[in-house]
């Protein structure tokens, strides 16, 4: 393990994310913000600790191939680094009382989970309203991938930086570089950012909610400008758009990348792409019937609301438009059935991954087969590719691992007092990132509730759910740190 390497790496992700705290001065400079001092003073520091890590600790031959281990560890330190930085500005600007609520704010937006401790959002200053949504759209597709699009020299061994962060069973290499793939994968999140953007725009809301919105629905973060969220502007127009740019993020972007290109057909020919709208279709189908007559007396008010509320979470955007705490139990039971599920694999949505789902099922299915025809030879496969027995382990691994993840740490929130609807919904929803639960968590709630110790647990199964797991929890295996 080349600790050197590691420490130099963070140190460029630290930078990064240093500098681009500029953006935030500008935006307050822009709207006469008392609250610049917070990012001059956050930006000094971040940049200074990034440039001497940087320098203290230089690589000596970074044409070396970079480890899965090494790569495994420069994600899981760089991702820690830049969500303490990150906190910085929170924590100056004294919007948040302690130090513990800056870091849980930082953590949440990076990793895209939307779960907020603040009470009143709208009177929180422009400059920090920007810094929570640009983080959430750097942590979307990646502050790792980014790195390799921007950095040259980490071009060589990029690809396990790349495979330890992107949310995919098996990343997708769309170049010959990885380099030029994560080249790739940016323009294509900024291409469909900016249109966002411009369709919003378009339905009269202001530039800068425009911007924040844009920049926490591509990343499926969910953080609004609003303390009311996207139920704020109460506008079907609103509703569709941000519905149609949350499937869009929900789907895996190499696929956005071919439609892009010339080969719209790669959309109707993925299997998981077909599965995910299928979920939507059927949990939409199920909300909706339950809650015509019963809470909205119009269908199309019960299909609008209805759509809205389980893209968001399906996608693990959490933006909402309604209190679904008030829809009947079954309504609140497919909510909840939708926080384990999450969108396509290589998108920036959280969750297990309908992939991951889609493939259990095959392998269930498979193991039924062999039970009535035990002789006969039957193969996994998904969209025309044998899938290897490995990637079907890896996969059932994850699922337990996840499951099991998310049972423990249950039990301990219950164990600082947490009552028990608050405690299985806020775990569920830090660690499939997507932000609003029940109880005490509910969508017309925060987390400024959960008491300290409830915070650092579900800042690390945020932190779980954004690496995929493995990437943090193989940390604790003794044989990784042996030679």
């Amino acid at each position: 393990m080349r600790w050197r390497l590691i420490i130099n790496m963070s140190g460029v992700l630290t930078f990064c994310i240093g500098i681009s705290m500029l953006l935030s001065i500008i935006i307050g400079l822009c709207y006469s913000d008392n609250t610049i001092m917070p990012f001059v003073k956050s930006m000094v520091i971040t940049t200074v600790c990034g440039l001497l890590a940087y320098f203290f600790c230089p690589v000596s031959n970074k044409s070396e191939q970079i480890t899965q281990r090494e790569g495994m560890a420069i994600v899981a330190a760089g991702w820690s680094v830049i969500c303490i930085f990150g906190s910085l500005p929170f924590y100056f600007d004294g919007a948040f009382d302690s130090f513990v609520n800056a870091f849980f704010e930082s953590v949440s937006g990076f990793t895209t989970t939307g779960s907020s401790v603040l009470t009143n959002i709208e009177t929180i200053s422009k400059s920090i309203l920007f810094w929570r949504s640009f983080i959430q759209w750097l942590g979307g597709m990646g502050i790792i991938v980014l790195s390799l699009a921007i950095l040259p020299f980490l071009g060589v061994g990029g690809m396990q930086l790349f495979k330890a962060e992107v949310p995919s069973p098996s990343p997708d290499k769309l170049k010959p570089r990885i380099k030029d793939t994560a080249k790739v994968l940016w323009k294509v999140y900024l291409f469909i950012t900016l249109a966002e953007v411009f369709m919003l725009l378009l339905g009269g809301m202001s530039f800068f909610d425009s911007i924040c919105h844009a920049f926490t629905t591509m990343p499926t973060g969910g953080f609004s400008t609003k303390n009311s969220s996207i139920a704020h502007y109460n506008q079907w127009y609103f509703d569709f758009v941000i519905i149609i740019f949350m499937i869009i993020a929900g789907i895996n972007f190499t696929l956005h990348y071919q439609f892009l290109t010339g080969k719209p057909l790669a959309l109707f020919k993925d299997v998981e792409l077909r599965f995910f709208i299928l979920l939507i279709i059927i949990c939409t189908s199920l909300v909706t019937f339950n809650v015509y007559e019963t809470v909205y007396d119009t269908f199309p008010e019960a299909l609008r609301y209805s759509l809205f509320q389980v893209v968001s979470i399906i996608t693990t955007t959490g933006y909402a438009t309604y209190n679904y705490e008030l829809w009947p139990p079954l309504s609140q039971m497919v909510i909840f059935f939708c926080m384990f599920i999450g969108a396509s694999a290589g998108s920036t949505g959280g969750g297990m991954k309908c992939i991951r789902i889609l493939l259990c099922f095959k392998y269930c299915y498979k193991e039924l087969f062999l039970l009535i025809h035990p002789h006969a030879v039957y193969k996994v496969k998904i969209n025309n590719k044998l899938v290897s027995s490995n990637i079907l382990h890896s996969i059932l691994g994850f699922i337990v691992l996840y499951i099991f993840l998310f049972v423990i740490s249950s039990i301990i929130m219950a164990g600082f007092g947490v009552d028990f609807v608050t405690s299985i919904t806020s775990v569920a929803s830090s660690l499939g990132n997507i932000g609003p639960g029940f109880g005490l968590v509910g969508p017309v709630r925060n987390y400024a509730c959960i008491p300290d110790a409830g915070k650092w647990l579900l800042i690390v199964c945020m932190l779980l759910g954004r690496l995929e797991i493995y990437t943090l929890i193989i940390l604790l295996v003794p044989e990784f740190w042996r030679k």
